[in-house]
């Protein structure tokens, strides 16, 4: 028998961080649980996150995403205090954390968000690997993603 795909199979994209592939060459990718109140959650499935200016960092044996801004809904309960840019833990298994610290510790890598998605249900995030573009590598990136945009453009137009 085939197996069908379902629509909780493949990640449902909340948000990107397009500046990340901007500002960062993303070597490798992770995904991670995220640890929310329920006020986020319910923010966040009414697109009201924003992951532009955040980065992961390290602290002993645990990652925390700093900088990831979540805007409380109107109907949000008053007995809850929102703090929409407050630090959140993220979730992963320890032999991958191990990894990540080596890698950052000793490569120069850095961590950070490249999205927010749906799998199965729950919110992820992807973190990245990364090592920082140089003005020219940006230049040069620019260039070519200007050339790829001339290039499909001319083939449209001969056919």
């Amino acid at each position: 028998m085939k197996h069908t795909p379902r629509t909780h199979d493949k990640p449902m994209s909340i948000i990107d961080n397009r500046k990340a592939f901007h500002d960062y060459f993303i070597e490798e990718k992770y995904e991670a649980g995220l640890v929310l109140e329920g006020w986020e959650v319910k923010a966040i499935r009414a697109g009201r996150a924003n992951i532009k200016e955040a980065y992961v960092i390290l602290r002993g044996e645990e990652l925390f995403i700093l900088g990831m801004h979540i805007s409380a809904l109107q109907s949000a309960s008053t007995h809850v205090k929102t703090d929409p840019v407050r630090t959140r833990k993220l979730l992963m298994h320890a032999k991958e954390i191990a990894k990540l610290i080596g890698k950052v510790e000793r490569a120069g890598f850095t961590l950070v968000p490249l999205d927010l998605h749906y799998a199965k249900g729950r919110i992820k995030a992807t973190i990245g690997l990364a090592k920082g573009k140089k003005q020219y590598d940006k230049r040069e990136s620019e260039k070519e993603r200007d050339w790829e945009r001339d290039k499909a453009r001319l083939m449209r137009v001969k056919t």
